[in-house]
């Protein structure tokens, strides 16, 4: 899986999402990815709810084919 991969999953999968997916240790390591989200399906939302919502998004690939994310996730509010 890569990067355009997972943000292909979240974009498709949270409403009106932006994804910015990188790869912040080696860029050979296709298993760790920074991931950034914004969405206004994250407004009202507790930060462990917004979280989730990643989390569900990327399914199974997150124990399978991902080994770990740094995530942050905003509304579009908050990303201006």
């Amino acid at each position: 899986m890569d990067e355009s991969q997972v943000k292909a999953l979240i974009e498709g999968e949270i409403p009106e999402a932006v994804a910015t997916v990188t790869t912040p240790r080696d860029p050979d390591d296709d298993k760790h990815y920074a991931v950034e989200v914004v969405s206004p399906a994250f407004e009202g939302k507790s930060l462990v709810d917004q979280h989730q919502l990643v989390h569900d998004a990327l399914g199974e690939h997150l124990t399978t084919e991902i080994h770990a994310i740094e995530l942050t996730t905003e509304t579009p509010a908050d990303a201006n």
